[in-house]
């Protein structure tokens, strides 16, 4: 089956070598495109310049997030899942193909996409740099010219069918995750699920950070977002200690007393993890520090350290009888 098609667009032709099913797809804002493709030089030999089978894993882009080569996203929207189109597309929609398959390349080869680069967009990067570091890609970016790219679409995702990943997000579509993610995570912690409950807490987490690196610190932005963020840190570390990752609750608290040193909940969480991993001293002045900034808390440290009292008598005397018993043996022998 071969029908060849214009699409509307300047400098484009499709050829339908397989036929797909059903009805065209519903392609909205965030929908999720997964897609081999195959890239061919318009010569006579048909020269192979990129597979995506040969790197071992399908393409995947999201509709409305402007890929780099924008005219990709009209060629996928023509076609029902299952079909595999050629479509021969001239070169002023091929100009940036060069950039974006020396990301895929990397990719594929275990290194950094951006290695290299400056923070730049795509196109300023092509000017700055001679050589993509593969000769058949600087020769493109040398020579624009028509390419040809078969397509095999296999299936189309609308936003609320997967996972959004981070990156996938806009700022709003962030901002309103948040709220859904620390709720949930509160459902969790409820039913005593914790493993769950901080992955949900460390998500959001993540969205907002991510947001905030496109402030400046400590303005108004910034701090806005960074009241966000704390809440969730110590949930997350609450979690940590419920699942005895005392380490990791040292490591956040004191990250985050580094930014807020009038926390008296995260110095709580923090004396809590000192004392389960036998720091008693840190643990007392955390828990000290607690009752001086919160005095509303005074009556859980002063239980805090009966318990921490008890637990270090009871070790000192049990490491009193081990060496004991060392000693012992060794007087024996």
């Amino acid at each position: 089956m071969e029908e060849t098609y214009l699409l509307n667009v300047e400098g484009v032709r499709k050829k339908i070598l397989h036929g797909g099913q059903g009805e065209l797809p519903k392609f909205q804002d965030g929908s999720k495109i997964t897609f081999h493709f195959q890239t061919l030089k318009d010569n006579f030999e048909r020269t192979v310049i990129d597979d995506s089978r040969e790197a071992g894993m399908p393409m995947e882009i999201i509709v409305g997030k402007m890929f780099k080569i924008e005219i990709w996203e009209t060629l996928l929207c023509s076609m029902r899942t299952g079909e595999v189109a050629e479509f021969w597309c001239d070169a002023i929609h091929t100009g940036m193909y060069a950039l974006v398959s020396k990301g895929m390349r990397r990719i594929a080869e275990g290194r950094d996409p951006l290695e290299g680069q400056k923070h730049r967009c795509g196109m300023g990067n092509m000017f700055d740099y001679h050589s993509t570091g593969y000769d058949d890609l600087d020769e493109l970016q040398r020579t624009p010219q028509p390419l040809i790219f078969i397509m095999e679409l296999f299936r189309v995702e609308e936003p609320s069918a997967y996972k959004r990943d981070t990156w996938a997000m806009s700022k709003e579509e962030k901002l309103a995750a948040v709220p859904v993610l620390h709720s949930e995570g509160n459902r969790l912690v409820l039913q005593k699920e914790f493993q769950r409950a901080a992955e949900k807490y460390q998500e959001a987490v993540i969205c907002l950070r991510n947001l905030q690196a496109k402030e400046k610190p400590w303005e108004e932005g910034w701090l806005k977002l960074e009241g966000l963020v704390t809440p969730l840190v110590l949930n997350y570390c609450q979690c940590q200690l419920e699942l005895g990752e005392y380490y990791e609750v040292l490591e956040h608290t004191t990250e985050l007393l580094q930014k807020h040193n009038d926390n008296a909940k995260a110095y709580f969480k923090r004396a809590k993890a000192h004392a389960a991993v036998w720091n008693e001293r840190e643990a007392r002045e955390d828990f000290l520090r607690v009752a001086h900034l919160d005095p509303a808390m005074a009556a859980a440290v002063k239980k805090e350290l009966k318990l921490l009292g008890e637990r270090m008598r009871k070790k000192h005397v049990e490491d009193r009888k081990r060496y004991q018993g060392l000693f012992q043996q060794h007087r024996g022998e």
